[in-house]
């Protein structure tokens, strides 16, 4: 396996006053693991970028700073970020013994495109980024690549169990849990509510009906009124 480098500077700096590195354009490094000494460091923060893309955290790496070992090869083993703009504010080595068994996450890279996407129409769903492994450091699987072509249909999976390690890695995951499957595409369904005629047969008429049937009514109650005058004329005559 090809071992990624990289030389880190002395840091005198420590505490809340590595707030200053950051300015500058530094990211403060943590240093530690078997057979040395803890050790606070320093890279330039566009030099670590581009480290991390290349090794992740399952990538083994030779550290190399002033008062260390000759070769040191780590692992990443935790980064921090900025909670608001995610920028890297510090990053730890783990310096590990190539003699010993390590455990990493391997990320997992689905390869082709699935019949079930481009034919039927389906959403392809990745429910594992990484398998969980365990290897000699300099063993360690860069990535596990997942042919995905076989995903024709909804019916069908990939599970951990599908994946083939090299010799001497043993995958940790849970062979039965799933890694990728294509799902039926969602089929949303409108109501078309069918709007209400104004006016619909008989509602006119029976408004008539009802509207004559009140007038009636009033007339009756006028008609009663009127009976007392009618009666006070004919008493003059």
């Amino acid at each position: 396996m090809d071992v990624h480098s990289v030389k880190l500077s002395p840091r005198t700096v420590i505490g809340k006053k590595v707030n200053v590195l950051r300015r500058q354009g530094l990211v403060p490094v943590h240093v530690y693991g078997v057979k040395i000494e803890p050790a606070s460091l320093q890279i330039e923060g566009q030099a670590l970028i581009r480290l991390l893309d290349q090794v992740g955290t399952n990538v083994p790496v030779s550290v190399e700073y002033d008062g260390g070992n000759k070769e040191n090869i780590c692992f990443v083993r935790e980064v921090q970020r900025h909670p608001v703009t995610e920028d890297i504010i510090h990053v730890d080595f783990l310096r590990v013994d190539v003699s010993q068994k390590i455990s990493a996450e391997v990320p997992v890279i689905l390869d082709g495109a699935p019949p079930g996407v481009t034919q039927l129409g389906g959403v392809l769903l990745q429910n594992l980024q990484s398998l969980l492994v365990e290897a000699l450091p300099m063993e360690m699987p860069s990535a596990f690549h997942v042919d995905i072509t076989i995903l024709d249909d909804f019916e069908k999976t990939i599970v951990v169990g599908d994946v083939t390690a090299p010799r001497d890695v043993a995958i940790l995951s849970d062979p039965d849990e799933m890694i990728a499957r294509v799902t039926a595409p969602r089929i949303e369904v409108v109501e078309v509510e069918e709007e209400e005629e104004e006016g619909e047969p008989g509602e006119e008429g029976e408004g008539e009906e009802e509207a004559e049937g009140e007038g009636k009514a009033d007339g009756e109650r006028e008609g009663t009124t009127d009976t007392p005058e009618k009666g006070y004329r004919s008493g003059r005559r």
